[in-house]
């Protein structure tokens, strides 16, 4: 899987800029804010269909510009690919596969896959659940369409039934509505349930090889998947996921409507991540979580691997500056397969430990 072009028009301070990568790697160089984390950002906006970096379109098109435009020729599944976004200022969004209108954004990914890394990422032990569920979704979405479908569903009801418990003080009839809500997100959560779980799975096998690798051996990553406490088994039939969801929503529903917020279902889910068998958030080392990051992202990239049959691309947005060199060394040693970017400010440091373009960016230009 590769993109092998880029066009960007309009899109956060390209002008107007046409590339070809190579199908191995490809390093971005540039001093800080000329466009190198936005080059990225596109190719992911190719496979996401939108960006991981805002929360509407509107903040991408360039300051004095009304649309953009993304397109990459792309090749995936032995197949070519010409896949493009066009949005404006006030417009629906438009986006093609191979000039034909798709449904919903989640297909652009069964065409690209990415894994984006950021420094940020690095910290995602320590943080809190919200950003290990957005790993997670991320993930998930790439890789099952009915993921992303039930995910869309799931917070589309959520928001409802937070408004109703919201609002119900002064619309007591709105409560009424509320088993029909419980029921489908319900039925919702535990799709959310059975991939999550399975995924968390895979996770916990490949993550703890990695981590073993960096950490030479010293020391033993695991990772566990956690839900609503009434899910004895997050492997169970749909059904059972389904009863086990409404059971907690009875528990949970006085003081749901006490504070008038929605307390039960898989909205609040987590990987619990231990090393040798200790809550690595509350008790691990800075070389300790950031390790445990490094070894979640790679094992994401080979879950990828297996179910799809092909790598991702891997974007690495300047994580190698924040690595000492031990680190720096265990991730470059297996970039080996696959399609890979990396930005820094100086190519040199990667020595001749890659082969493959490097570009230099410098005010939304490309060189």
């Amino acid at each position: 899987m590769r993109i092998n072009s880029l066009l960007l028009e309009g899109f956060r301070n390209y002008r107007r800029e046409e590339v070809s990568f190579h199908p191995a790697c490809n390093v971005i160089c540039g001093a800080n804010a000329q466009g190198k984390t936005n080059l990225l950002e596109a190719i992911v906006c190719l496979s996401w269909g939108r960006s991981p970096r805002t929360r509407t379109d509107r903040e991408l098109i360039g300051f004095d510009r009304e649309s953009f435009v993304l397109q990459g020729e792309i090749h995936s599944r032995d197949r070519d690919f010409l896949s493009r976004i066009e949005a404006a200022a006030g417009r629906k969004k438009k986006i093609t596969v191979n000039r034909v209108p798709v449904k919903n954004a989640s297909e652009l990914s069964q065409v690209l896959g990415t894994v984006f890394f950021r420094p940020e990422d690095l910290l995602l032990i320590r943080e809190g659940a919200a950003a290990r569920r957005r790993f997670l979704d991320s993930a998930l979405c790439q890789l099952r369409p009915r993921y992303a479908e039930a995910l869309s569903e799931y917070t589309r009801l959520h928001e409802h039934k937070t408004r109703i418990l919201r609002d119900s003080e002064e619309r007591p009839d709105l409560l009424d509505t509320l088993p029909e809500f419980n029921r489908r997100m319900a039925e919702t959560g535990a799709v959310l349930i059975h991939y999550r779980a399975r995924f968390a799975r895979l996770l916990d096998r490949y993550a703890a090889a990695f981590h073993g690798q960096c950490a030479g051996g010293g020391e033993t990553l695991s990772i566990r998947y956690t839900t609503v406490s009434t899910v004895t088994d997050p492997f169970a039939d749909h059904g059972t996921l389904v009863s086990e969801l409404l059971e907690h929503q009875r528990t949970h529903a006085a003081a749901e409507l006490a504070v008038r917020q929605c307390l039960s279902g898989p909205h609040k889910d987590d990987l619990e991540v231990l090393i040798n068998s200790v809550s690595a958030r509350s008790f691990g080392s800075q070389g300790q979580t950031r390790t445990a990051a490094l070894a979640m992202k790679l094992a994401s990239r080979e879950i990828h691997r297996e179910i799809i049959g092909e790598y991702p691309v891997l974007l690495l947005d300047d994580v190698l500056s924040e690595l000492d060199p031990k680190r720096q060394e265990f991730v470059l040693n297996r970039l080996g397969d696959g399609q890979v970017f990396i930005t820094c400010c100086e190519e040199d440091r990667l020595g001749a430990l890659l082969q493959g373009k490097v570009f230099y960016v410098q005010n939304g230009e490309i060189s």
